[in-house]
């Protein structure tokens, strides 16, 4: 279950018992689909790029799908999509956030 508070949900390409979920690019396909939700909703050509609110990474050699609680806000059926895709596919959801990439310090 995701807490009320969590500001993003990772949907991890692990089942719960550890396996790599198929097909490989699941996590292009579900943020494709999701694509049109967005702050100010579709846009002209809004399908060509993802929503900021589900985007596909990966993280530790692990393919995900980050999902903003904007989502949530804006498109609760949505959110619900990709919360049902996950439970439905047995996959790990963590609550987490992205943190950006920072300088490295020279040695």
């Amino acid at each position: 279950m995701v807490s009320p508070s969590a500001k993003e949900v990772f949907i991890q390409g692990l089942t719960q018992d550890g396996k790599t979920f198929r097909p490989s690019d699941w996590a292009d396909r579900l943020a494709g689909v999701m694509s049109q939700f967005r702050p100010g909703g579709p846009q002209p050509g809004s399908h060509l790029s993802y929503s900021p609110w589900c985007v596909p990474t990966v993280i530790n050699d692990v393919k995900c799908v980050v999902v903003h609680r904007d989502l949530r806000d804006a498109e609760p059926m949505a959110w619900d999509f990709v919360m049902n895709f996950a439970r439905d596919n047995n996959l790990q959801v963590a609550e987490a956030c992205l943190l950006p990439d920072l300088p490295r310090a020279r040695a």
